[in-house]
């Protein structure tokens, strides 16, 4: 059953050997000139590719997961990398798209709503020097800070992050991330992590599994597992240094309901879609351990405890034997979203053997189309298409100053 959603990794391992590697890189981490110039000329070939499919996307998705504030995103992301001042340029024509189509449901999140539009659009546009629209943005961010704090309940908002309180507090990190840190006080975030504390309390106590999960959330009636809309997205956030108010709810509360999701591991080291769905099937960043990895990682930078590491590798292990996904190249479900998986793990543990392996799904990335996968529904878009994996490219450059977008801190 596994492989009939990935295809057989046919590159060899990481061998130990530092004559293997040094053509890839050196043992700083620094990419050779050989190797960064074949991801630089494969960004360029894809950039093209791109902006001539993007002619024929949606003019009134807006959102960052599969619309313009997605592709200004990008272009935000490589002036960072090049320097190249029409990548801005692009940047402030794309966000300027994204503005004139709030989404019809007034979703609030980075990826799916208003706010990711909006906190775009501030960093564009203060890149810029045009400060007042920057400042227009902001506000209008911020307005949206009452209704997410607030909005709980059955009829309200969850608190995952592609539709919930997460995504929303993603957008003021990213302001705080890209205007350097004290632009949105802290107590905004705090906030919202308070109502996301009470909300998996409260939903704890409706599921009675207090004893196992003190916390606990669900979205569409499903206690989703991943990232994207479940347990381990909202734990890594609770986990910020800062975002809860108070250590000692986090010690109490968040560690035991991360404990209680690395129980749901399965033999191979995977993990679930949902709390109750056996199926070992899904190695993507919304569901399985290449999202998983983020959560743990960050468990184990928060309370010292080596197990969390363990569980990290092992989620690696799992990325490499089963992360060239059939389902394409893409971020939410594809081969670049899986090698941030490495990525984050090189960050914390300088192995070369991580680096190694985000440099070989990166190979796979740039023979992007040739391998028979499928085409997914907004072909050039950030979180399923394209741009995503020209972002992960771009990324790579720098390794160490990587970033899963729209919700690693």
């Amino acid at each position: 059953k596994m492989d009939q959603r990935a295809w057989k990794n046919p590159y060899a391992d990481y061998d130990g050997n530092p004559a293997s590697v040094q053509e890839l890189f050196d043992s700083q981490g620094k990419l050779t000139a050989e190797f960064a110039g074949r991801l630089s000329n494969a960004i360029s070939q894809l950039l093209m590719h791109m902006e001539n499919g993007l002619k024929s996307a949606d003019p009134r998705d807006c959102t960052g997961y599969t619309g313009w504030a997605g592709i200004a995103l990008l272009y935000l992301h490589l002036h960072g990398v090049f320097g190249e001042p029409s990548f801005l340029q692009k940047a402030l024509d794309y966000v300027g798209h994204s503005l004139t189509c709030p989404t019809r449901r007034r979703d609030v999140t980075f990826l799916c709503g208003d706010a990711g539009p909006l906190a775009v659009a501030a960093v564009v546009y203060h890149r810029v020097q045009r400060a007042q629209e920057s400042d227009e943005c902001l506000s209008r961010l911020l307005q949206l800070h009452q209704s997410v704090v607030m909005g709980s309940g059955a009829s309200g908002l969850p608190d995952e992050l592609l539709y919930g309180r997460m995504g929303y507090l993603y957008a003021l990190t990213f302001i705080n991330q890209q205007f350097g840190h004290d632009k949105i006080p802290i107590q905004y975030i705090q906030q919202i992590c308070e109502a996301v504390l009470i909300s998996g309390e409260a939903q704890s106590q409706r599921f009675r599994c207090q004893d196992q999960s003190p916390l606990m959330y669900e979205w569409y009636q499903e206690q989703y597992v991943g990232p994207a809309h479940g347990l381990a997205g909202i734990y890594y956030f609770l986990m910020q240094p800062g975002y809860v108010a108070g250590d000692e709810r986090v010690h109490r509360l968040v560690r035991p309901s991360v404990d209680h999701v690395c129980r749901l591991r399965f033999p191979t080291g995977n993990y679930p879609p949902c709390i109750g769905d056996n199926r070992d099937l899904l190695v993507h960043w919304c569901h399985g351990a290449p999202g998983i990895i983020y959560m743990l990682l960050q468990a184990y930078k928060v309370f010292g405890v080596g197990q969390y590491l363990e569980e990290a590798l092992q989620c690696g292990e799992v990325v490499w034997h089963r992360g060239l996904l059939k389902k394409g190249y893409g971020l939410c479900h594809g081969a670049a979203g899986n090698a941030y998986a490495f990525l984050a793990l090189y960050k914390l543990t300088h192995d070369p053997k991580h680096l190694y392996r985000a440099c070989m799904f990166a190979d796979w990335c740039m023979n992007y189309g040739k391998h028979g996968c499928r085409t997914p529904d907004t072909p050039f878009s950030l979180f399923e298409g394209m741009a995503g994996t020209i972002y992960f490219l771009a990324d790579l450059l720098q390794p160490l100053k990587s970033k899963f977008p729209a919700f690693e801190v």
